[in-house]
């Protein structure tokens, strides 16, 4: 899945701007598929039935990651933006960028200040990213408009995939390319002749904005029960407020709770009791600054038992975002562990018959 993680990772797609991530998925996986579509709000819907009777599972993975976009072009030639989805203001100064207009990508940077203007600078100061701006080379106004870059094209990180230490990599948009790779790798590789029911899976746009087409989709679908499939930040680096509950390195992260979302209680011990059984490594979560498509999920048709699988990961929305290969890997053995597992709909009754 690494070579998949990496491809997708290179195809530019903030939100609202997800059309090549959705394009590659969509050709990827058209002929894995029962039913395939994209709905008004560009979101890419894939359908597989299992040979047998069985519930309707909707898995999401948003295809979108934090950008920007590009408001004006000032006379000097620098590049005004705002952000699309969230941002730190702290690490925006110097980072390298690409600006994808229609006539292709352009490489830029954040402009800053030289080291030796620090004297006469605050220090202190924390830039809003309205005072900041983007370098693209030119001389002035008619070079940028000569390069084919407007305003509304859309900015991301120039980051690519990299390997460090003996199975982590870092990179931009792991937050969830990650899980985009993970369901797609699920139509690839689960064996539908022993599958109980129907995967629906859900590449959705616009997560990173208010989880806008997982609200779409969840207007559309009738799930008997629901996943998201998503990146989560770990707390075990020094700073102060780290409580060291997740981890890199140990395992798939089962979401309890958030702040989108108190999964069902039966969607997570089922998660629990398969990934024992498959001995896959597992962590749990509860961990309210995060929110997911599983938040939109759950609250759709007459209400849907949810749960989320979260990929653990250092350093999220930035453009070095880190994660282990071993947890990605045993959270896409999860997902297809929870789809070969599954036999009915009242396995995620909020109350079983027997209670």
């Amino acid at each position: 899945m690494k070579e998949l993680l990496r491809t997708l990772t290179d195809i530019p797609g903030p939100c609202g701007f997800e059309h090549d991530v959705i394009r590659y998925l969509y050709q990827r996986l058209k002929d894995q598929a029962d039913e395939i579509e994209v709905n008004g709000l560009g979101d890419l819907i894939v359908t597989k039935h299992g040979a047998f009777d069985g519930p309707v599972l909707a898995v999401s993975a948003h295809s979108d990651e934090v950008g920007f976009i590009i408001k004006k072009i000032e006379e000097s030639g620098l590049l005004r933006f705002e952000k699309l989805g969230g941002h730190d203001d702290r690490i925006l100064l110097a980072q390298r960028v690409i600006v994808t207009s229609e006539n292709g990508r352009h490489p830029g940077v954040i402009g800053t200040i030289s080291a030796h203007m620090q004297r006469f600078d605050n220090a202190q100061m924390v830039r809003n990213f309205r005072e900041l701006y983007i370098d693209v080379g030119a001389a002035d106004r008619d070079e940028v408009l000569a390069m084919g870059i407007r305003p509304g094209d859309y900015v991301t990180w120039d980051s690519p995939l990299k390997d460090a230490g003996n199975h982590r990599v870092y990179g931009h948009a792991f937050d969830d390319r990650c899980g985009c790779a993970i369901l797609a790798n699920a139509f690839e590789t689960v064996d539908f002749s022993k599958v109980h029911g129907t995967l629906v899976g859900i590449f959705s746009t616009q997560e990173e904005v208010g989880l806008r087409g997982a609200h779409a989709a969840a207007t559309q679908l009738k799930p008997d029960v629901a996943l998201a499939v998503d990146t989560t930040a770990v707390s075990d680096t020094p700073e102060a407020m780290m409580d060291k509950t997740l981890a890199l390195g140990k395992g798939a992260g089962i979401k309890i709770m958030d702040f989108s979302l108190i999964a069902s209680k039966a969607v997570w011990k089922f998660m629990e009791k398969t990934a024992q059984k498959e001995n896959i490594p597992y962590q749990m979560e509860i961990f309210t600054g995060i929110g997911t498509d599983a938040g939109a999920l759950h609250m759709g048709y007459s209400g849907v038992p949810t749960g989320v699988i979260s990929i653990p990961s250092r350093y999220a929305h930035s453009c070095i975002e880190m994660i282990d290969m071993e947890d990605f890997e045993n959270s896409g053995r999860l997902l297809n562990a929870f789809i070969l597992n599954m036999r009915s709909k009242e396995e995620f009754a909020f109350l079983k018959p027997e209670e």
